[in-house]
């Protein structure tokens, strides 16, 4: 006999028609675009941008919100018409909105009161509501509270989202990379670089390169603030600063359950004025708009081509651009707002360009 639902019930017809439906839309999408990013000198190494933000939702959270709910319902957790619940107010929020909606179910994005307008209208085009709650820490607890008030379902993704990971398979984000590596005739990469939030991408990406004895490393870049560099260096799982990360997209105030350092080779941190100096360098160079995370991964994977060269070494970097720069206009973008922030970009903007120029690393000194 079936176990009560919501309590790991057996999934009926209409969550298994919900599985199918949503594994279709992932058999549908094309790869996501492998970019040639243009380096100085010559091409012993080669850096590319693995480009997210293609996906229908704009963001690499897009995969990681599909595979939730592919959990939850197989798990029973969600059946026709369950109200669905979530703290979260970024880009995991837009994409479970859209696939909430796409299976008829009513969604609801507990967000902190101060939350951007524009942020909240993003989940809401998506189909999806947003509850506004104070103080921000309040969030998880509110999610919690309305999805037993209601019988609805709270996906909670800082628990969830690693067990949905481990249960992708061929079918992740790591695999993705590595057949296009070999479609456009280049062996496996040397480094492939990665944000660190939630810890999801780099858990899904580094299990798959150890599951499948492949020689790429994986570097995961850290903003200021974010518990992840200190907790990864100091081999402590809980570490926590209890601040949080200025950077959208990537770092946490603690190290979060999906996060699996055994996987990960090197944390690499990125001071935040650079982070937002990389971003804009992405676009001067490529014209690719990209999010704050993206200048992190790029500026980490700059480093380590440059580290590739130093040691005479050949190969392929990749680097992952999370997110397109397009909801970060007022913000990111933005002069005024980037120099209320106390962010002086002018060191890491000058050695960004004269490495574009020269392909040396370093600025020189001057007397």
């Amino acid at each position: 006999m079936a176990r009560e639902f919501g309590v790991g019930a057996v999934p009926g017809r209409w969550a298994r028609s919900a599985v199918s439906l949503l594994r279709g839309t992932r058999a549908e999408e094309a790869a996501t675009p492998l970019r040639r990013f243009p380096l100085p000198g010559d091409s012993s190494v080669e850096l590319f941008v693995k480009d997210e933000s293609v996906h229908p939702t704009g963001s690499l959270k897009h995969r990681f919100a599909r595979s939730l709910l592919v959990d939850a319902l197989e798990r029973g957790r969600i059946d026709e018409g369950t109200p669905l619940f979530e703290a979260t107010s970024g880009n995991l929020a837009v994409a479970e909105a859209y696939f909430a909606t796409m299976l008829g179910l009513p969604y609801t994005a507990v967000i902190p009161e101060r939350t951007a307008a524009a942020k909240a209208a993003r989940i809401e085009e998506q189909g999806g509501r947003c509850h506004r709650v104070d103080p921000p820490l309040a969030v998880y607890e509110h999610a919690a509270r309305l999805a037993r008030e209601s019988g609805g379902y709270h996906l909670d993704h800082l628990h969830t989202l690693a067990g949905a990971v481990d249960r992708e398979g061929e079918s992740d984000l790591a695999a993705e990379i590595l057949r296009q590596c070999e479609q456009i005739d280049r062996p496996v990469p040397t480094w492939i670089v990665a944000g660190v939030g939630t810890g999801a991408t780099s858990r899904s990406i580094g299990r798959h390169l150890r599951a499948h004895h492949t020689d790429t490393r994986l570097a995961v870049v850290d903003p200021e603030h974010s518990a992840y560099f200190a907790g990864w260096a100091t081999d402590t799982p809980d570490y926590a600063t209890g601040m949080p990360s200025r950077i959208d997209g990537i770092g946490r105030p603690r190290v979060e359950p999906p996060f699996d350092p055994d996987v990960v080779d090197l944390v690499i941190p990125v001071l935040d004025a650079t982070t937002v100096a990389a971003m804009r360098h992405l676009h001067d160079i490529t014209g690719w708009l990209a999010g704050p995370s993206s200048g992190a991964t790029l500026f980490g994977a700059l480093q380590l081509v440059a580290r590739m060269r130093e040691h005479g070494e050949s190969g392929t970097v990749i680097a992952l651009q999370a997110d397109s720069g397009t909801p970060y206009a007022d913000t990111f973008y933005n002069d005024t707002w980037v120099a209320s922030r106390g962010w002086d970009l002018s060191h890491p903007t000058a050695l960004l360009r004269y490495h574009a120029d020269t392909g040396i690393w370093t600025l020189p000194q001057h007397s």
